[in-house]
């Protein structure tokens, strides 16, 4: 199942990947609780790091957690 989100992340970071690349927003996959959802995240374009920023990962998926269960 595809879904298309605003759950991205458009905020400029001062964050860099480990190899020193800087991250830049990526269209990426995430899979949660058997649904796929299309989210725009900072990724580094060389070795393919994905940043998920906290208000994300705690508050956002948790949102979309309960609308899941409401279905």
């Amino acid at each position: 199942m595809s879904k298309e989100t605003d759950l991205g992340f458009h905020e400029q970071t001062g964050w860099r990947c480990s190899c020193g690349n800087e991250l830049t927003p990526h269209k990426v996959a995430a899979l949660y609780l058997g649904n796929r959802f299309e989210i725009e995240l900072p990724a580094c374009s060389r070795c393919r790091f994905i940043l998920v920023p906290e208000s994300l990962a705690v508050g956002k998926m948790l949102e979309v957690e309960k609308i899941l269960e409401d279905k």
